[in-house]
């Protein structure tokens, strides 16, 4: 059994599930990169997957993860040729998809059917969406991350496992296809399996709203984003897109552009006055 999940934090819980549970034991292998932002098109292609680390290359430059897009650490690509070997070298191995309900593990398992569809019937999902689970008080609660699961509740969580039908492996792809040729920058969750897409900016206008007339370090600013928007992404992405509006020229910025811990910004004069009119 092959346990497929696209988050890291995602991998040590649900190894602590196999522990709890002989019938789940086998390999844990997560998807790497975040699908829900960046450049789609021609995905499956040498120069949509060049376009996509190009555009990620921009991205993480002068960050936290500066030097990322290039170390090799990502290679999806080469993490589902490791598992269609696999699947091709033993009939018996069956594949398990987790999914929580949200916009990052949906994208990751459309851009992962493309490689999956030759074995049908021996790829099941586990979409937990919209179920409810108990967390470690006991209180009931909708995850929509798998690692908020407690390892004991995965054991329940098994029981919604079931074979992607034939008719998913047909129309799904469809739908990511549509998606990549779209070619935006962001994808948003409604509900189910339907994402819709926006523009690279989408994030800004909420971003800008914890700029205060105060200096904040750019990590808070980015952690209460995070932490309280109904819409997020990852912080390096929230990084760039801060970056970027520090260049429109409608904030004062001290300290070294670089990391999050680097420089401080807060809402210059300008900006002061178009908020209190």
């Amino acid at each position: 059994m092959i346990h497929i999940v696209f988050n890291e934090a995602d991998i040590e819980v649900l190894k602590q599930a196999i522990a709890l549970d002989e019938s789940l034991q086998g390999e844990v292998v997560q998807i790497k990169d975040d699908y829900a932002v960046g450049p789609l098109e021609n995905i499956y292609l040498g120069e949509g997957r060049d376009a996509r680390n190009a555009w990620w290359r921009e991205v993480l430059a002068g960050g936290d993860y500066d030097g990322k897009a290039d170390s090799g650490e990502v290679d999806d690509l080469k993490t589902a040729a490791e598992i269609v070997g696999k699947m091709r070298r033993d009939a018996d191995e069956v594949i398990w998809i987790w999914a929580a309900q949200n916009k990052h593990d949906v994208s990751g398992y459309y851009w992962l059917l493309h490689f999956m569809k030759e074995f049908q019937g021996r790829v099941y999902i586990l979409y937990l969406n919209n179920l409810p689970f108990l967390n470690e008080k006991g209180q009931l609660f909708y995850p929509t991350w798998l690692h908020t699961i407690p390892p004991k509740e995965f054991l329940k969580a098994k029981k919604l496992s079931r074979p992607i039908t034939l008719s998913e492996f047909e129309v799904d792809p469809d739908e990511w296809t549509r998606l990549s040729n779209e070619n935006k920058g962001v994808r948003i969750l409604e509900g189910g399996k339907k994402l819709v897409q926006a523009d690279y900016d989408f994030y800004d206008a909420d971003l800008q709203k914890f700029i205060t007339t105060d200096w904040q370090k750019a990590n808070r600013i980015i952690n209460q984003f995070i932490s309280k928007n109904k819409h997020t992404t990852g912080d390096a992405y929230m990084l760039w897109r801060l970056k970027l509006l520090i260049a429109g020229g409608n904030y004062d910025v001290q300290g070294e552009l670089k990391n999050m811990k680097d420089f401080e910004v807060k809402q210059n004069s300008n900006q002061t006055v178009e908020t209190e009119g």
